[in-house]
């Protein structure tokens, strides 16, 4: 693993980061919890800031640090990494869930897959693991981003989820959102099943509400590179921590079908 922290540190430069909106002095977060042993993961877009700073912009500290950062491992530049730094490195990325973890985001993910047997934070269950498109962190959300950018950072790290994907033992991989769903498809160039479920509606005080979608297929390889096995991929439209409306019963449900899902394949 240390091989992929290594690449992903030496593509960062001033122009790379400061074009793409990357926090220069942030580590990129190939994973969150241990991808070699988990047999589900989710899959978001990158990394919030709010891994590396605090309400107000401040880099977190001491028992507040999610990851290192340039800061924390004493360097000035990324190129002075060695061994030693990219062991600290992963080690915070696998213990992630163990530490200080932003709940407020990956408590409700990890609700959604709970009927898989797997889990983030629990030891005792499976392994589970949370991963993004792209690594890096950006000093804004991904919304704010210019769609250079986004291509940008997709293109700039699409290998590296592959080759992490072909190094783990997951067998389940869940996107959350449509954006992620889109953006999957697109730079990997696959088409996921597309089925309009009812059931995920979400209310509006008028109208229709808006649709929801579940999206379904299996890989077994992606850029051209054959993956170790085949790996179940599913999803939702609907972004479970930002999607307005988003209530209970519709959680359940898309719970229920990750469940359902999970129960045909061997984790």
């Amino acid at each position: 693993m240390n091989d992929i922290y290594s690449i992903l540190l030496m593509r960062l430069s001033k122009t790379i980061t400061s074009h793409n909106r990357i926090i220069p002095w942030a580590t990129p977060v190939p994973v969150f919890g241990d991808s070699v042993r988990s047999k589900v993961a989710t899959l978001g877009l990158n990394p919030s800031n709010r891994e590396f700073v605090d309400t107000k912009g401040n880099e977190l500290q001491g028992e507040y640090r999610r990851f290192h950062t340039l800061n924390s491992l004493m360097l000035d530049d990324w190129s002075k990494v060695n061994k030693s730094h990219l062991n600290l490195i992963e080690k915070s990325c696998e213990e992630y869930f163990y530490n200080n973890p932003y709940d407020n985001w990956f408590a409700a993910l990890n609700k959604l897959i709970s009927g898989t047997g797997c889990s983030y934070y629990n030891s005792l269950f499976g392994k589970a693991c949370h991963l993004d498109l792209v690594p890096y962190a950006t000093s804004v959300k991904w919304s704010s981003l210019t769609s250079t950018q986004k291509k940008n950072l997709l293109e700039l790290s699409s290998d590296a989820l592959v080759e992490l994907l072909n190094n783990s033992s997951i067998k389940l991989l869940i996107l959350n959102g449509s954006t992620v769903v889109k953006s999957f498809q697109d730079i990997f160039n696959i088409e996921l099943n597309i089925k309009k479920e009812d059931e995920w509606t979400l209310p509006r005080d008028k109208g229709k509400g808006v649709t929801g979608f579940s999206f379904y297929g299996k890989i077994d390889h992606l850029s051209n590179i054959n993956l170790n096995r085949e790996i179940v991929v599913i999803g939702f439209n609907h972004n479970i921590q930002s999607s307005f409306g988003v209530t209970n019963n519709i959680k359940l449900s898309i719970q229920n079908w990750i469940t359902g899902i999970s129960n045909g394949i061997e984790l």
